[in-house]
């Protein structure tokens, strides 16, 4: 009896993007597999027709352990993961497998983002300048070689989570500290880069190998911290910039070894050109993939499972339209006592998605990072100015109360 093709998809809390992995996966006649560490939404997951299976995807061996109590019912094609912390022991256990898939050495170094600027540097590649640190004396000693302001941040870390502008030494040294004895959110960071502040507009390229699938323009909260909130694609540049940035982040992939799957990269143009802010060894969280799916027609995950197949991914735009997308944001700490506007901002022509994760009662606590994201509004139109003015409409619709706790 020939065994069904499986897809195993890791997660430690099942989330948007792993149901459109399973939805890709079951377009491409494979069967899509969860092993999940614990979640109180998997049962969802398996409504939806996704074996659900508990694993410590955490440790690789585990993971490892489930694969091949899997291989008794399936043949599976390919590991992958839509989480960074995750996309290591995917590739390992790839690896381990014998199937196609990134370098789990080279996803690990990449993760290190003090590594990271190590190799682009010796490529001749620029980035900001930066310094390694272990203590607050260090970097205010740093902070003032580079000259203020600077950016501090943790050396491994995701979605800007501790990664704050520092304009004076004294808040430098204290944002070190901060971020080596760790929070009790966030744990402690074996060490900090104090960076240079590299001023400019901000992209991310979005790969699959060498091949660029699109660049999103990406726009900020308030400083001192860098919490993504806006969203623009295709991002509005002129072709000779388009062509700086892709050419840029190629080149970084490459230095960094990264020539499988998928990949984003975020670069700033400045007055010295373009900087390697960061290489991202993994598909792009929300909302990039939604808006070029909806402006240009490429499915990212879709595209990227078909590696797994042997198959050669087709970036090919499909049609040209464009796609405006905002977070809605924690703007202060409280209680979410009113929720109004959603039904009006999903009727406004061109929005296409508005979805808001957070109920009423609950209490909103202001980060700086992705954990101020309560939801997210996304429109599509035949042109950008006709996608933001739908956007900014759909926006203008929600009110959020919040009340003092």
């Amino acid at each position: 009896m020939t065994k069904r093709a499986a897809l195993v998809l890791l997660e430690d809390s099942p989330s948007g993007a792993s149901r459109k992995f399973a939805r890709a996966a079951v377009d491409l006649e494979l069967h899509p597999v969860i092993l999940f560490q614990g979640s109180d939404r998997v049962s969802s997951m398996i409504a939806d027709g996704i074996d659900a299976v508990q694993a410590d995807t955490s440790h690789i061996s585990a993971v490892i352990d489930a694969c091949e109590q899997l291989c008794r019912s399936f043949e599976i094609v390919g590991v992958t993961t839509p989480l960074e912390r995750l996309y290591a022991t995917a590739a390992s256990a790839c690896l381990h497998l014998g199937l196609p898939g990134p370098r789990p050495d080279q996803i690990e170094h990449c993760r290190n983002k003090f590594v990271q600027r190590e190799r682009l540097t010796m490529a001749g590649i620029a980035t900001p300048a930066y310094h390694l640190v272990k203590d607050a004396a260090a970097a205010r000693r740093w902070a003032s070689e580079i000259g203020l302001p600077v950016v501090v941040k943790p050396v491994i870390g995701t979605s800007s989570t501790g990664v704050k502008l520092c304009c004076q030494l004294s808040e430098v040294g204290s944002h070190a500290e901060l971020l080596l004895t760790g929070e009790p959110e966030v744990p402690p960071s074996p060490a900090v880069l104090v960076e240079e502040f590299a001023k400019g507009q901000q992209y991310c390229v979005n790969t699959i190998g060498s091949e660029i699938a699109g660049i999103s323009a990406e726009e900020f909260g308030d400083l001192p911290h860098f919490a993504l909130r806006g969203f623009t694609f295709p991002a509005p540049l002129a072709s000779k910039d388009c062509e700086r940035l892709g050419t840029a982040a190629v080149a970084s992939l490459q230095a960094l070894g990264l020539g499988w799957g998928p990949a984003n990269t975020e670069v700033r143009i400045t007055a010295r050109g373009p900087l390697i802010i960061e290489v991202n060894p993994r598909i792009s969280g929300v909302p990039d993939p939604e808006m070029i799916r909806l402006a240009h027609g490429i499915d990212l995950f879709t595209e990227t499972l078909k590696l797994f197949l042997g198959l050669q991914p087709n970036l090919a735009k499909r049609h040209s339209r464009a796609a405006a997308a905002s977070f809605l944001m924690v703007e202060k700490d409280g209680v979410l006592r009113r929720i109004h506007g959603l039904q009006e901002a999903r009727a406004v022509p061109g929005v296409v998605e508005v979805e808001l994760t957070a109920e009423l009662g609950t209490t909103l606590v202001k980060h700086g990072d992705f954990r101020d994201v309560l939801g997210l509004v996304i429109a599509a139109s035949p042109s950008l100015d006709q996608a933001r003015s739908a956007l900014q409409r759909a926006l203008s619709l929600i009110q959020l109360s919040v009340a003092a706790d």
